[in-house]
């Protein structure tokens, strides 16, 4: 996270956070769906569990409040709950060890921990996570798109903020989508999994100078919201399945409510409350 700091300059009075997945590219569901999941039951080799295995999956990371979940701590809570349903996973506790103990969750940590502890079930989540990036990488095009309504927004927003990426994917990943789109010309950072998880993310923009009434985070999963409560920032969020008319708002209202100072109070309440209705319907 230092050299991206170092590589970036606050410029302008207002700060934008906007989530990758899910949020700005309408990729979440693809690489869950078809990567992440049908990845899972192949390294582990659990294919007589298949159905039951990918609809949890699904309902984790996607249609639940722990949607946008680190990928390794989705793969820790659900190699648990086969475990329990009678599973042999050699290693598990391993990786739930290394997935609670609060430290950064990428490659470059899991590996440390490999050549610390030699675990089985570490190893195999390393080769999960690296094989679900190459079949990530082979999307095409078409399903690796923004949103309706993204590239205007941010446009909008970078008239006068700063706008920031904020991600749980790997930076290649993220640098990759959003230059497939021309997105990267309104944005000024991007803070992918190496910088560490959100909160620290936003808390390290925050040291720049920032009014934390000047700060918006949008994103489609509680992880976003947490991290934006916890630095005392305001949030936007982008409703599953209504991400184009969230987008629409975000333009046509929320910019224009954080420029006048009337974001606060009622209206973020009720952005809240939606977010979560809507999580939980």
């Amino acid at each position: 996270m230092a050299n991206q700091l170092e590589r970036f300059v606050k410029r302008k009075n207002y700060l934008i956070f906007v989530d990758s997945d899910g949020c700005a590219m309408d990729t979440m569901e693809r690489k869950h769906t078809q990567c992440f999941g049908p990845g899972l039951v192949d390294e582990w080799g659990l294919e007589r569990g298949r159905g039951l295995i990918l609809s949890r999956w699904n309902e984790i990371n996607l249609y639940t409040t722990t949607r946008g979940i680190n990928r390794f701590e989705g793969l820790a809570m659900i190699l648990r709950e086969i475990s329990e349903a009678g599973y042999d996973i050699p290693g598990l506790d391993d990786l739930l060890r290394w997935t609670s103990a609060g430290g950064a969750l990428n490659h470059r940590t899991l590996q440390e921990e490999i050549e610390r502890t030699n675990s089985i079930c570490l190893k195999k989540a390393l080769l999960w996570s690296r094989e679900s990036n190459r079949q990530i990488a082979l999307l095409p095009k078409e399903d690796r798109r923004p949103f309706e309504g993204v590239q205007r927004a941010l446009a909008r927003a970078h008239r006068y903020a700063d706008v920031a990426v904020i991600s749980n994917a790997p930076l290649a990943t993220v640098l990759e989508e959003w230059d497939m789109y021309g997105l990267l010309e309104h944005t000024d950072v991007v803070l992918a999994e190496d910088c560490g998880n959100k909160e620290r993310c936003i808390a390290g923009l925050l040291e720049l100078g920032y009014a934390r009434d000047h700060v918006l985070a949008c994103g489609d999963a509680c992880d976003d919201l947490h991290a934006a409560e916890k630095n005392r920032v305001f949030f936007y969020p982008i409703l599953v399945n209504h991400e184009n008319e969230s987008w629409a708002e975000f333009v046509s209202d929320g910019l224009e409510r954080l420029r006048a100072g009337t974001y606060a109070g009622a209206y973020q309440q009720e952005k809240i409350e939606s977010f979560l209705n809507n999580l939980s319907e």
